[in-house]
């Protein structure tokens, strides 16, 4: 159902534009980049973060969340028109050679619903078992699909604490050090850097990564049902035209 990844301008756009705000402002406010560069402070808010995630996520969703995130500058290319045509030159197939001519075909996708489904369209299987069967494989990927994408979610809400947590380490650092004023400055804003990098990947990248990902998922399974709805309409013998039409209304 899916074609070759393409770039996501949109995306590179935006966190361009975010962190050229960020940067510009300080720079109009007089301040230096270098003092937005902690090393530190990163360390404790990316990877407090990342363990706070984990702690509550199973390693196989905690994965694919990651593995995911790249769908967010390269999205699986999603082609409505074509998968239409393929249900339709099956529906022709079947009406023309029968369902059994349809196992040639099956060899010649990748997607492995689909593949499954047509295997499954030319054994025989009848409608509601067809249906049945597709609906259990595109629930649990769905659900794998949903569940990863929450690490974002979830870490979006956690990395705003681990932020203060950081400051308030940092604050105590600089207590520890209060008989050397010359250090008491650079140290207090070292330790709010930690505040500025919880908030920030919050909301400009872990909960947009979160919804982006949410949209692709719902495209993907939109792509889905109109795939179940075109097999089962050719298991129940329907004319190509109508099951052209059904399936377009999907995508107005």
């Amino acid at each position: 159902m899916n074609g070759i990844s393409r770039i996501d301008f949109n995306s590179i756009a935006g966190i361009l534009l975010a962190l050229a705000a960020i940067v510009g402002g300080q720079i109009l406010e007089g301040g230096y980049i270098g003092s937005l560069l902690q090393l530190a402070a990163f360390i404790i808010v990316v990877g407090g973060t990342a363990g706070a995630v984990l702690l509550q996520s199973p390693i196989k969703v905690f994965i694919n969340g990651i593995k995911m995130s790249v769908w967010v500058f390269f999205p699986p290319l999603r082609s409505p028109q074509t998968l239409i045509m393929q249900v339709i030159g099956w529906a022709h197939i079947s009406r023309k050679e029968g369902l059994l001519a349809l196992e040639s075909h099956v060899q010649t996708v990748s997607d492995p619903l689909t593949k499954k489904g047509l295997q499954l369209l030319a054994d025989g299987s009848k409608p509601e078992k067809l249906r049945e069967a597709l609906e259990i494989e595109s629930f649990a990927l769905e659900s794998l699909q949903r569940q990863s994408a929450k690490i974002w979610e979830a870490a979006g809400g956690y990395s705003p604490t681990i932020g203060i947590l950081g400051a308030v380490l940092g604050l105590i650092h600089v207590m520890e050090n209060l008989s050397d004023p010359d250090r008491l400055g650079s140290g207090i804003a070292v330790a709010f850097v930690a505040t500025v990098y919880g908030v920030g990947l919050a909301n400009l990248v872990f909960l947009p990564v979160a919804n982006k990902l949410k949209s692709i998922i719902t495209d993907h399974m939109i792509m889905r049902e109109m795939l179940m709805d075109g097999l089962v309409a050719i298991a129940n013998g329907e004319n190509p035209r109508l099951i052209e039409s059904r399936l377009r209304g999907y995508f107005i």
